[in-house]
């Protein structure tokens, strides 16, 4: 049992929801990111997914794809992540971190390699968008060995099939899509969504999460009456990139979802 499945067991023994902000490691800038993470733990954050910067983030909307450019552009990549989380744990030993990315920095690696390294500084879980479960075996294999969670996706298009395969093998947690496209965009169906998290959290294995669309506390609130906890991220990334001080607007946006979270 990683932190992953402590927290969400803690959360289960107390009836609270997941909090789970995203933010593209890098972004708004290098020096930020440390106590960015740091104050979305002290408003309330359960998990944090830090986005590893990619060139070609197909799943992503302008917003993240703009702060990932950013990223890249101040030298931002895995390796530079992975030391982030190394001082991140220097301060919190118990808020699992899970890496949001791509397969290609990864595969590049080797799933055992990169899952040995990914452990040693402090990485609890990943989630690769371009991962497809029926290619997963190899990754997971490698993943297994380190006790690093393979975190996977769902949607509304996924197939009742494919929802069988991801209940029975998901780690960590498994993560809905609220909806078809890409992250940041304002299509968000809460009933739509609702009623399909409700059947999909009966047969999962693991804590189903539910992302894209979550922007506000009314959103997130919505979200959550059949979801295990939610995660924002494009909204959070906006708030963040004009900031002149991004760990004070880190802790401002994320305390009134905490508080509407804490309401269900």
């Amino acid at each position: 049992m990683n932190r992953i499945d402590r927290k969400f067991e803690a959360l289960k023994s107390t009836g609270r929801k997941a909090l789970i902000p995203f933010v593209t490691g890098g972004d708004p800038s290098l020096e930020a990111t440390v106590p960015v993470m740091h104050a979305l733990v002290e408003a309330g954050a359960d998990v944090i997914e830090l986005g590893v910067p990619f060139s070609d983030p197909m799943a992503d909307g302008p917003t993240i794809q703009r702060s990932s450019e950013r990223a890249i552009a101040r030298g931002a990549g895995l390796s530079w992540v992975l030391e982030v989380v190394r001082e991140f744990r220097q301060r919190d030993a118990g808020t699992p971190v899970v890496l949001m990315g791509y397969l290609n920095p990864v595969e590049i690696r080797g799933a055992e390699p990169f899952a040995r390294v990914a452990t040693e500084a402090g990485v609890d879980g990943v989630l690769l968008v371009d991962l497809p479960p029926e290619e997963a075996a190899d990754f997971r294999t490698g993943f297994d060995a380190h006790g690093l969670a393979l975190v996977l996706l769902a949607s509304p298009t996924t197939s009742e099939a494919r929802i069988g395969q991801l209940c029975d093998e998901g780690q960590g947690y498994l993560y809905y899509v609220s909806y078809v496209g890409v992250t940041g965009a304002d299509r968000l169906d809460t009933g739509a969504a609702n009623d399909r998290l409700q059947a999909i959290r009966a047969r999962s294995r693991v804590p189903v999460v539910a992302g894209f669309g979550i922007k506000d506390a009314r959103s997130a609130a919505a979200m959550a009456k059949e979801a295990d906890g939610v995660v924002v991220g494009s909204a959070l990334v906006a708030a963040l990139a004009d900031a002149a001080d991004p760990a004070v607007a880190a802790r401002a946006f994320l305390a009134p979802l905490r508080k509407a979270l804490n309401a269900v």
